[in-house]
């Protein structure tokens, strides 16, 4: 039986409750849902929504990173919008982390995120086998 491993990235926020930043198990890593806390401070980031998305986005890509895998390996996300008519201006942003093919997302607006945040991302990623 295979066994999952705990990934952590100290370039990413610590987890706000009874959870890991990510779990790596059989080749997937599961990314938990990332909200725009800035990673030095461990404070919210309250900004616009292009702000905050790349706060989030960077915390994945330091996760992702600390799993030995790249953004070019994410093959799924789910991203939560606190106002969907936010979309155009998220996606600016987000296009920047995916420039080519990009993985699988779905995208909706949630009646309340953590903390009230604007914004919150998890991933799915396969991760490159070494050898």
């Amino acid at each position: 039986m295979a066994s999952k491993t705990i990934v952590s990235s100290k370039k990413a926020p610590d987890p706000k409750g009874p959870y890991s930043q990510a779990v790596l198990h059989n080749g997937l890593l599961y990314i938990s849902g990332q909200i725009p806390i800035d990673p030095a401070t461990g404070s919210l980031v309250r900004a616009t929504i292009e702000e905050e998305t790349e706060v989030v986005l960077n915390n994945i890509k330091s996760i992702v990173e600390e799993a030995g895998a790249s953004l070019e390996d994410v093959i799924k996300t789910t991203c939560y919008l606190g106002d969907i008519t936010d979309i155009a201006r998220f996606n600016d942003v987000y296009e920047k982390f995916f420039p080519e093919d990009p993985p699988a997302r779905t995208t909706f607006q949630a009646g309340k995120l953590p903390l009230d945040v604007q914004i919150e991302i998890d991933a799915l990623v396969a991760v490159p086998q070494n050898g």
